[in-house]
């Protein structure tokens, strides 16, 4: 799938970037879509078969004010790929860091 994306994809459109688990395994080949200030989505499901049509869903996310792309605006082979969506941060995940050692 990576590959495929990687084939298919304009580097000034969209970065691709490869991950060594997502913590899915049951789902397949699975993806993640994530800007700042967006929900981010998990998608299971995939095959390199459907890289073209994820790009045309991560246009559509993109263009997106909240990441949302309802399943009616996303190619019909990735209606149902969501696993799982996470809330966007509204601070920098540095502020939030769990100190290493506490005095």
């Amino acid at each position: 799938m990576h590959d495929a994306l990687l084939e298919l994809s304009d580097p000034d459109m969209v970065s691709i970037e490869g991950v060594r688990c997502l913590a899915a395994c049951r789902q397949g080949c699975t993806a993640t879509l994530s800007m700042p200030g967006k929900w981010s989505w998990l998608l299971g499901q995939l095959s390199p078969e459907l890289a073209s049509d994820l790009l045309v869903y991560a246009q559509a996310y993109g263009r997106s004010a909240s990441g949302t792309v309802m399943p009616s605006r996303r190619p019909d082979s990735l209606r149902d790929i969501i696993l799982g969506r996470f809330p966007a941060q509204s601070s920098p995940a540095s502020q939030h860091a769990i100190p290493e050692s506490v005095s």
